[in-house]
């Protein structure tokens, strides 16, 4: 029998495999099983082709954390259309409705199927929404299936648009083929097998919440799908929750680490029940050393093992992964010399104690049917090991290219990613983003470095704090928020501070309120957007 080319039919593969699988959603608690999922997505399709929805068109999708969402996906997925996630309305209005403007406008957008439970925001998405039209997932429900559409796997599934971390985020189309090799990648780096149960509370517009869902039905395993908000609101219950039931595998961001270090007192740590996390992915934004520490040492009495611990690198025009760490070791932190990796762009190993030593976290090797190199950003030409470098990808789930714009390929088929690193002992190593280096007086300053060195200091409020270049004034700016009193003693002491760890002594520190720092939908602080707010 041939492999499955399309999303739809790998599912089919898997309910044949798994048939009752459950899929339980927290919102309306909501719980069905895969085969139901993909019965109910076909009605959906047949009712959306009714609608007058066709092959190749490109659909708005505007749903919660709820079974809706994979409804949609996949009945566009049965047309031959595509979807396009859009970002639920979770910030300021104005910047929500100008972010979903752009999204309709860049993909051409004329249709959009909203939740039926969201149908009930109109007032805060009727000015983003205007000039589509709307369909509720509430009317597209009993249909027939409709006739084949002699879908493929080069067809478009999905144009999943960056978070917008340090751009004006882009579309990046994703095939059938693209999202298969990447759910194959997810399963193969982490060993899946019918023990494991998947938990996830990132939005499913995100792509790391998207795909690694998916992953579970692909396989398939039991799924659990929370809101954000029952993470984001008390991470120290949802932490019990998913130990109750049993979650083995969890993709989650550097910051959710911090966060349920601070919310469990360590005194409460014995009574979580966390050993049969087997997968704790840890990826989505830059890993931090004190972080991994932090966690690994905090819920050990839980039962947590090291080895547990996944970082990983990924990104939206991959589809998601590129390097996983290795899955039975925990992880690794190469001790570097922060000047030297600044200013001359060698990873030259040095002893933790070393007063000038940067710890940089290993982010593993390319997954299945992934390759990786590290390029001169200037020159193209290859680097060796040690040396930072321009991360260059190819492989089969990287994009075919963004919907407007440049295409960030080589001459040679290479996607250039943006980001910096380099590799040692053939594991690559993120230190940054090209556009945020901060050249001052010639000089290269990492602004992971400046910011390390007070995001732990007891006035930065949940390590929050962000450093740039002012351009004009060719200074150095770090903002941090801090529920402190803004006061000159506080700016001289965290001025102080960036000034030992890297000798750059004229830096502007702006103390701001919790919450002030501009942040993507997936909850990266935003350097250049606060180089937009801050001055």
């Amino acid at each position: 029998m041939p492999e499955p080319t399309t999303l739809h039919a790998a599912l089919a593969a898997a309910a044949e495999r798994g048939p009752d699988t459950p899929i339980t959603f927290h919102t309306g608690r909501e719980q069905l099983t895969l085969t139901e999922l993909l019965d109910q997505s076909h009605a959906m399709a047949g009712a959306m082709a009714a609608a007058g929805i066709r092959r190749g068109d490109r659909i708005g999708l505007l749903c919660q954390n709820e079974a809706d969402f994979f409804r949609v996906l996949l009945a566009l997925g049965i047309l031959g259309a595509c979807a396009c996630p859009l970002p639920l309305p979770t910030m300021a209005r104005d910047g929500y409705q100008v972010r979903v403007r752009g999204v309709i406008t860049a993909a051409d957008i004329e249709t959009v199927v909203v939740s039926e439970r969201l149908t009930k925001l109109r007032g805060v998405l009727g000015p983003a929404l205007d000039g589509t039209t709307a369909l509720s997932t509430g009317d597209l429900r009993e249909h027939e299936a409709p006739p084949g559409s002699g879908v493929s796997g080069d067809d478009d599934l999905i144009v999943q648009f960056t978070s917008g971390s340090t751009s004006v985020p882009k579309g990046v189309r994703l095939s059938h083929a693209n999202v298969l090799a990447c759910l194959t990648a997810i399963n193969n780096g982490i060993e899946l097998s019918g023990a494991d149960r998947a938990g996830n509370w990132l939005p499913l517009f995100h792509d790391m919440g998207l795909f690694g869902s998916l992953a579970a039905l692909y396989y398939p395993i039991p799924l659990t799908v929370w809101q954000p908000s029952v993470f984001v609101k008390d991470p120290a219950h949802w932490l019990r929750l998913m130990s109750e039931i049993g979650v083995t595998a969890c993709p989650l961001p550097n910051f959710a680490y911090d966060a349920m270090a601070r919310a469990v007192p360590e005194e409460e740590v014995s009574g979580y029940d966390l050993s049969q996390w087997r997968v704790a992915f840890n990826g989505a934004e830059p890993i931090a050393v004190d972080t991994l520490e932090e966690f690994l040492n905090h819920f050990a009495p839980a039962g947590f093992r090291r080895e547990a611990m996944l970082p990983v690198y990924g990104l939206a025009e991959a589809t998601l992964p590129v390097t996983f760490s290795e899955l039975t070791a925990p992880p690794r932190v190469d001790w570097v010399d922060r000047p030297q990796l600044a200013e001359t762009g060698k990873a030259v190993p040095v002893d933790r104690e070393n007063p000038d030593a940067r710890g940089v976290v290993s982010v593993g090797r390319p997954v299945t049917a992934m390759a990786v190199r590290i390029t001169d950003p200037d020159t193209g030409a290859p680097q060796g090991e040690r040396v930072v470098g321009e991360v260059e990808i190819k492989g089969a789930s990287v994009t075919a290219g963004y919907l407007r714009g440049d295409q960030p390929f080589t001459e040679d088929g290479w996607l250039r990613t943006g980001d910096l690193g380099y590799t040692a002992g053939g594991e690559l190593h993120i230190t940054g983003r090209r556009k945020e280096m901060i050249i001052v007086r010639g000089d290269n300053y990492y602004p992971e470095d400046v910011e390390a060195a007070v995001r732990t200091d007891p006035a930065v409020h949940r390590r929050r704090c962000v450093a740039y270049l002012d351009e004009e004034a060719e200074r150095l700016v770090l903002v941090v928020e801090s529920a402190e009193e803004d006061s000159p003693a506080l700016r001289e002491r965290l001025r102080s501070v960036v000034a030992t760890a890297t000798g750059l002594d004229d830096v502007r520190v702006v103390v701001a309120p919790p919450q002030a720092i501009p942040r993507t939908s997936s909850g990266k602080l935003q350097r250049l957007a606060s180089r937009a707010r801050f001055g």
